[in-house]
C-alpha cells in the first residue's frame, strides 16, 4: 500500500462544500479531479511550462485510461494530499500512480494512462527521449533546473523575451520604460529547464558604493510559486556578495512583497508608484 514518504510530490488541497455529496462524503467522481488537478502541480514541480514543453517536444499527453480504488473518504473541509509519480514509462505510453492521503492515512489511489500523440491527428509517438529523461531525472531527486548568470551578452536573448513577456505583454509596460543601457553592464541570471526552456530572469546593477540594485525580475506565469524565482534571486545576490556587496536594494511591486519578504527583506519608506504599479522600496544585507 502506498505511503506520503513514496512520492516526491505532494499538492495540498482543501475539499470544497461543492464537492461533498448527500452522503456528506467527496463525490466519488471528484477524486479524478483531484488527480488531474495535482498532475498539472507535477508538471511544475518538473520545472515544465506544459504547453511551451509540449510544443518544444511537438507532441501532447493525452488520456487513455483511468483507475480509482475507493479505500475510504474524504469529507468536507479535509486537509489533504495528493502524491503522484511517474510509475513506469512504455514506448508511447506512461503511467502515473496517484494517491490521496488525510495525514498519513491514504484514502484513495488510482492510475492515469497517458499517451504521447501528434496533437493533430492524436496518433501515438515514441515518448521523446528528452521527457522521458526528464521524468526520471525527477523521480530520482535530481534537481529540475539550473540558474546562470552572466552578461547581457551571455544571457541577453533569453532574459529580453521573458521580460517582454511579463512586463511588455502582460503588465502592458511601455516597451521604453522596460528597456534602459544599465543592461549592458549589469548582471543578470536566467534560470533554464532540462528542456532549455528560460523559466526566469533578473539582474542587479551598482547603485551605490557597497549597494547593489536588484530588479527587472521575471517569471513566467505558468512556473509562479514553484520556487523558480527565488533560485534566481539567490543567484543574484551570492553573485552581489562575491563582488564585494553588503547590501541589497530593490524595488518591488506590490504584489511581490510577500515573496521577497519570505527571502528576508524589509520595507523601506512608503510604497510609490512607478510604471502606473504600486511598488515599496526593499533592503537586505548581505
Amino acid at each position: 500500500m502506498n505511503k506520503k514518504a513514496d512520492f516526491r510530490f505532494l499538492d495540498r488541497l482543501r475539499v470544497r462544500w461543492a464537492e461533498v455529496d448527500m452522503q456528506k462524503i467527496v463525490f466519488n467522481g471528484h477524486y479524478l479531479m483531484y488527480f488531474d488537478t495535482a498532475v498539472a502541480g507535477y508538471w511544475r514541480a518538473l520545472a515544465m511550462p506544459y504547453h511551451e514543453t509540449m510544443e518544444h517536444l511537438q507532441g501532447d499527453l493525452f488520456v487513455r485510461k483511468a483507475t480509482v480504488e475507493y479505500l475510504g473518504s474524504a469529507r468536507y473541509d479535509d486537509l489533504c494530499e495528493v502524491g503522484i509519480r511517474c510509475g513506469r514509462i512504455g514506448n508511447s505510453s506512461m503511467v502515473f500512480e496517484c494517491s490521496l492521503f488525510r495525514g498519513e492515512t491514504l484514502l484513495v489511489s488510482g492510475e492515469l494512462v497517458y499517451v504521447f500523440a501528434d496533437p493533430a491527428t492524436q496518433t501515438s509517438r515514441p515518448v521523446p527521449a528528452e521527457l522521458r529523461a526528464v521524468l526520471q531525472a525527477f523521480e530520482a531527486g535530481e534537481p529540475m533546473f539550473e540558474v546562470r548568470t552572466g552578461s547581457w551578452d551571455t544571457l541577453g536573448r533569453n532574459a529580453q523575451a521573458l521580460r517582454t513577456a511579463v512586463f511588455v505583454d502582460e503588465q502592458k509596460i511601455p516597451a521604453e520604460l522596460e528597456w534602459d543601457a544599465a543592461d549592458a553592464s549589469a548582471m543578470h541570471a536566467v534560470a533554464f529547464n532540462r528542456f532549455g526552456l528560460a523559466l526566469a530572469t533578473g539582474r542587479w546593477v551598482d547603485a551605490e558604493p557597497g549597494i547593489a540594485k536588484v530588479g527587472r525580475m521575471a517569471v513566467v506565469a505558468a512556473l509562479r510559486g514553484s520556487g523558480v524565482g527565488g533560485a534566481v534571486l539567490q543567484a543574484l545576490m551570492q553573485s552581489a556578495r562575491d563582488s564585494g556587496k553588503h547590501t541589497v536594494l530593490l524595488h518591488a511591486q506590490a504584489s511581490a512583497v510577500p515573496f521577497y519578504l519570505r527571502a528576508g527583506y524589509t520595507a523601506d519608506g512608503a510604497p510609490f508608484e512607478e510604471a502606473g504599479i504600486v511598488h515599496q522600496a526593499m533592503t537586505k544585507a548581505l
